[in-house]
């Protein structure tokens, strides 16, 4: 795959910057947006971007920073699903702690924001102190943000507890927006000065990239990454009255701005020394651009995938109406169509074809690989498999150089495990699922060699680009990502089940 995008780069010049902001006091307290480890997004926008950047370079300040994670009570209540794992925030949470562990990074704690004795974050806070993890519970504060008075006050932040830290740096990290990471970092700043100690802020940031263009297409797939939040870019205009330098941001920070640099002055009792939201970011990602025709028609990529996402979240109930109009504004707005997405033309005409065939109006299920040579590949849902099976088994056959008309599995096999879902599992769908079809390849392996060679293409299919002509299920859709395939779905359901789909 090409690459648009220097990683290396990047790194340096991030940790050069961090570094610098941390000299300025004796504690720095880095309020990190976007996802600290698998930043998909920013891999699949850069071309060449290491997802796990923003954690191997916690690595390389590890003797130096530690972490707190927050989480909103009000996410945990509703179950609130991080959209890329497919699991709620509560356990997003657990497997954050697990994964700063396993990179030898220091957890300080968990804070749970806005918490008001809500039952299920009752239940959670429990499981989490009961496995040795502290915990803080930071409480809703009246008139937040605006009323500066009271919440720089002992009847604002003084009534949240202080967590307690030891590193020069400590990031503040959460599952997702809207957690309560900013809220934490000024309660932090407030009880740091009552004890005389020299804190600061500042933010890590991603997306947007200040130093490019307001529409630029990685600007403006941020945008559609946040539809559901309604980011809109915007030119910071406190930067630009003080520099006169045109510089990017967006909506939420640049209207929150004046009132976080009014909190920031009553507590520290001096003028801030930031003047505009951009000063309070290090963001030098856009010096790691090498390529940026490269990077641009990556954007535009990922612009369509979020499209697909929207319309098929607006299908589920996700997502309101006003979001899936605005992502339509930004379709038409970067002039781009559905079909520009290589694999879903060929996924719908091989659908319409089989469908001529049927003789009644069922559903036909078809997805379409677009493999990294350019070479597309299709896969059917039938009685035996769903079309996610049919697909990778298909890709890897063709990986693997056999014709596709080879078995990979016995279909006696394949027979035996739909009569065990079926009869003993008493399993309504007895088709089997792209997780089954893997485990039965990796048994075959072991004693049919044809089956281990195209076993062995598996790793093959990272980067692969595939559309659905139905919305796959859960497990099939995280399967694919697992294996590193961009897949989109149009917004239909695959049959007329409420449940047993």
């Amino acid at each position: 795959m090409k690459t648009g995008f220097d990683p290396q780069k990047y790194i340096e010049e991030q940790s050069k910057f961090i570094l610098e902001r941390v000299n300025n006091y004796d504690k720095l307290y880095l309020e990190f947006g976007g996802k600290l480890i698998g930043d998909k997004h920013a891999k699949r926008v850069l071309p060449g971007f290491d997802e796990d950047a923003k954690i191997k370079l916690l690595q390389k300040l590890k003797d130096q920073a530690e972490i707190i994670i927050c989480v909103y009570a009000g996410d945990i209540e509703r179950n609130k699903i991080r959209g890329d794992f497919g699991i709620t925030y509560d356990m997003e949470v657990l497997r954050l702690l697990d994964d700063l562990r396993g990179y030898g990074l220091e957890v300080n704690s968990v804070v749970i924001t806005r918490y008001n004795k809500q039952p299920a974050t009752t239940v959670f806070i429990n499981k989490l102190e009961r496995r040795n993890i502290k915990v803080y519970k930071h409480s809703e504060i009246p008139g937040y943000p605006a009323d500066v008075d009271t919440i720089v006050s002992e009847n604002g932040y003084g009534i949240n507890p202080y967590v307690t830290t030891t590193k020069p740096i400590v990031v503040v990290t959460a599952p997702g927006p809207n957690s309560g990471k900013l809220a934490t970092c000024l309660n932090q700043l407030y009880h740091e000065y009552r004890l005389g100690h020299s804190a600061g802020y500042s933010k890590f940031e991603t997306f947007p990239v200040w130093n490019l263009p307001l529409k630029h297409p990685v600007n403006i797939a941020y945008e559609a990454a946040t539809i559901d939040l309604k980011d809109v870019n915007m030119i910071d205009n406190f930067h630009f009255e003080r520099y006169h330098t045109v510089t990017i941001n967006y909506n939420r920070d640049l209207e929150m701005f004046p009132v976080i640099k009014r909190i920031i002055e009553k507590i520290t009792g001096k003028e801030s020394i930031y003047q505009s939201p951009t000063d309070m970011g290090v963001n030098r990602v856009g010096f790691g651009i090498m390529d940026d025709p490269l990077i641009a028609e990556a954007s535009r990529q990922e612009i369509i995938r979020r499209y697909f996402a929207t319309i098929c979240d607006f299908k589920k109930g996700l997502l309101d109406e006003e979001s899936l109009n605005r992502m339509k504004v930004i379709m038409e707005e970067v002039q781009l169509k559905q079909e520009d997405r290589s694999c879903v033309l060929p996924a719908r005409t091989y659908a319409a074809k089989l469908k001529e065939c049927c003789v009644d109006n069922e559903t036909v299920s078809v997805i379409a690989f677009e493999l990294p040579d350019g070479k597309i590949l299709t896969g059917k849902g039938s009685p035996t498999m769903d079309c996610c099976s049919a697909a990778i088994l298909n890709a890897i056959k063709y990986l693997a150089g056999f014709s596709d008309d080879i078995y990979l599995l016995s279909p006696v096999i394949l027979n035996t495990i739909r009569s065990l879902k079926e009869k003993n599992l008493n399993n309504k769908i007895t088709h089997l699922n792209a997780h089954e079809i893997l485990i039965a390849l990796s048994i075959s392996a072991v004693t049919n060699p044809t089956a281990q060679l195209a076993y062995e293409k598996l790793s093959l299919l990272k980067g692969v680009q595939a559309h659905s002509t139905v919305m796959l299920n859960r497990n099939d859709e995280q399967l694919l990502k697992k294996l590193g395939i961009d897949v989109t779905c149009d917004a239909v359901y695959p049959s007329e089940n409420l449940y047993y789909v």
